[in-house]
């Protein structure tokens, strides 16, 4: 079983990696992104098993890359790339923009009024204040905020997004 694991694992990483590759490729370039992203998510985390063995299989030969120079350079300028792009998210304000999208607009949509919000959902707000109470939200006012309501009725912003999902295929 060993000796099986271990000769699969370059061409399983060869395998994987052109995989990632295409994918990666399709996504950087917003093409197919439905068809890439799981693929490319899900199979970058079983590329880790083949790597793994191939580490163990080759256990000698890369440690003899950390007496020379380029694996140390290599680890740190890989390191520091992935710095460079957590960075500014890490290092953003509290609200601030950046970030997926979808993200942003729901965190627009929350902060917004019932007011404003109703019309989203094909409703009047007294209408749609009425769903968040069903759903055991308190709504004292329409001119509340989504946010505000959540806070009020000792829930979460996560819990009045799967509110408002629930909402939204109900009135379907």
């Amino acid at each position: 079983m060993r000796t099986t694991l271990l000769r699969y694992a370059t061409p399983l990483i060869t395998g994987l990696f052109l995989v990632s590759l295409v994918s990666g490729i399709a996504l950087f370039f917003h093409v197919g992104s439905a068809y890439f992203h799981s693929m490319h998510e899900w199979l970058s985390m079983v590329l880790i098993a083949p790597f793994i063995l191939h580490i163990w299989k080759n256990w000698r030969a890369f440690l003899n890359y950390f007496k020379r120079s380029a694996m140390p350079i290599a680890l740190v300028a890989s390191l520091a790339g992935g710095v460079a792009f957590a960075w500014p998210v890490l290092n953003a304000p509290a609200g601030a923009p950046g970030g997926r999208p979808e993200f942003a607009l729901l965190r627009a949509v929350q902060s917004a009024p019932i007011s404003h919000v109703a019309p989203l959902f094909g409703t009047n707000e007294d209408d749609f204040a009425e769903g968040l109470r069903a759903r055991g939200f308190t709504v004292v006012s329409t001119d509340d905020t989504l946010n505000g309501i959540a806070k009020a009725s000792g829930k979460s912003s996560g819990d009045i997004a799967a509110a408002l999902v629930d909402y939204k295929s109900v009135a379907q």
